[in-house]
């Protein structure tokens, strides 16, 4: 399917799950937090996600999509020790903010890439991950992380102003 291995199929699926709890989690609640369950199962799934993609080795080698992976264990180990306190000191909330909110990014980086290197069938959007044409849409996702801890943290300054 797709040309995905097994553990690929697996990996996509525990992914776009993730991504959608994730998204619901910063609908409702304003950001991600395992303090609330759907904020706990987001970030159970992307740990499994990442783990999964350090066993996918699509072009033979440890590649960009195993450094996100990389990235994304220390970024959910970061979130994790400031969101419990011992990490960060004041400054804990908003890193745990930018921790959380920076495994959402690089759940969508591979995705993009992905997804587009793949569909539709037989004539996919580009013809490869290093594609030139992908550079904006990883610009637009930045933006769109900036933009979006910038309003989480608005907020948590709000509710503190307010306390």
């Amino acid at each position: 399917m797709f040309g995905l291995t097994p553990l690929g199929i697996v990996h996509t699926l525990i992914g776009l799950v993730a991504l959608g709890i994730g998204a619901y989690a910063l609908r409702r609640n304003g950001e991600i937090a395992a303090a609330q369950p759907d904020g706990r199962w987001y970030l159970l799934l992307t740990l499994a996600t990442a783990v999964t993609s350090l066993g996918i080795f699509t072009r033979g080698v440890f590649g960009p999509g195993h450094v996100l992976a990389v990235m994304t264990l220390a970024a959910l180990m970061v979130g994790t020790l400031a969101e419990r306190g011992m990490l960060g000191g004041r400054w804990a909330r908003p890193l745990q903010i930018l921790a959380y909110s920076a495994t959402f990014l690089f759940h969508l980086i591979p995705g993009v890439t992905e997804t587009s290197t793949r569909l539709p069938p037989g004539a996919p959007l580009v013809a490869s991950p290093e594609s030139p044409a992908l550079l904006p849409v990883f610009g637009l996702l930045l933006l769109l992380y900036v933009a979006g801890v910038t309003w989480q943290l608005r907020r948590l300054r709000a509710s503190k102003l307010a306390a």
